[in-house]
């Protein structure tokens, strides 16, 4: 990765923490903060150290308060559909990205921050978190993926409500709706999303990834196909030294040691 300057990574063990941190801006998402995103999950992809991802915001207001409106102020209908494709290549990245990602969310998830929390495969929220897709009080919609994974995460009738009004909810309503998982102390939130984390990352790192290939995947197709590629994993990994070193383990009743291979 080269210099980035609105993004920080850091690591904890095989964990890799991705803060969006623009605090001045409540890490309002910018052309700048796609290309460093994208360029942060391309380098991480290709790290065999990391076995999971955690995306979160710097301090305690925001996640991301949503994309910079004096940017998306200047759009045309051309580079409108330029800056919406750009976000939503981004965000598709991070849902297919072959390791877990968990987004750990402390303050306001709106419009653009919504939609990255949405794209990651786990979300948890601090008790003050605050998520929301307001774009149509600004007269345009979401443009980043959101009326498409909102609807397939919480149910129709929940995402209509929440894209028309562009009204906020709460930790504990976003629980609810299951949105969220968990609600937990601002303090305890990353810790919390490393414990979360870690208990995906104890599994095979083969495993791990072609169940996120099939839950996802089933997602564009039919039923049918999805089950066909489902059994087509479930063969692969079956030819996996995971797959003998998980049974094995097992019959002999110790831990695995897993090699992603």
């Amino acid at each position: 990765m080269s210099d980035l300057q609105n993004i920080n990574v850091s690591w904890d063990g095989d964990l890799a923490i991705v803060t969006l941190d623009r605090q001045e801006r409540l890490n309002a998402l910018n052309a700048e903060v796609f290309t460093e995103l994208g360029e942060a999950f391309d380098s991480l992809r290709y790290d065999d150290q990391v076995r999971g991802v955690i995306v979160t915001g710097a301090g305690d207001k925001a996640f991301v308060a949503g994309a910079d409106i004096g940017e998306l102020a200047k759009m045309d209908a051309l580079s409108g559909v330029q800056v919406s494709r750009t976000g939503q290549g981004v965000f598709r990245t991070i849902e297919r990205f072959p390791k877990p990602v968990l987004a750990a969310v402390g303050g306001y998830a709106l419009g653009g921050g919504c939609e990255l929390a949405l794209a990651c495969h786990m979300r948890v929220g601090s008790e003050n978190a605050r998520f929301g897709l307001p774009e149509v009080g600004l007269g345009i919609i979401p443009g980043y993926g959101g009326t498409v994974r909102l609807a397939r995460l919480v149910g129709l009738g929940r995402a209509v409500e929440m894209a028309l009004t562009g009204e906020m909810i709460d930790a504990d309503a976003a629980l609810a709706m299951g949105l969220i998982t968990h609600v937990v102390p601002q303090e305890e939130l990353l810790a919390r999303a490393k414990e979360i984390l870690r208990k995906v990352t104890k599994n095979g790192p083969l495993a791990v990834r072609m169940v996120l290939e099939s839950i996802y995947r089933g997602l564009d197709t039919t039923l049918v196909e999805a089950t066909g590629v489902e059994s087509t994993l479930f063969g692969l990994l079956a030819s996996t030294e995971d797959m003998r070193e998980g049974m094995t383990a097992f019959l002999e009743k110790r831990k695995p040691e897993f090699k992603g291979r």
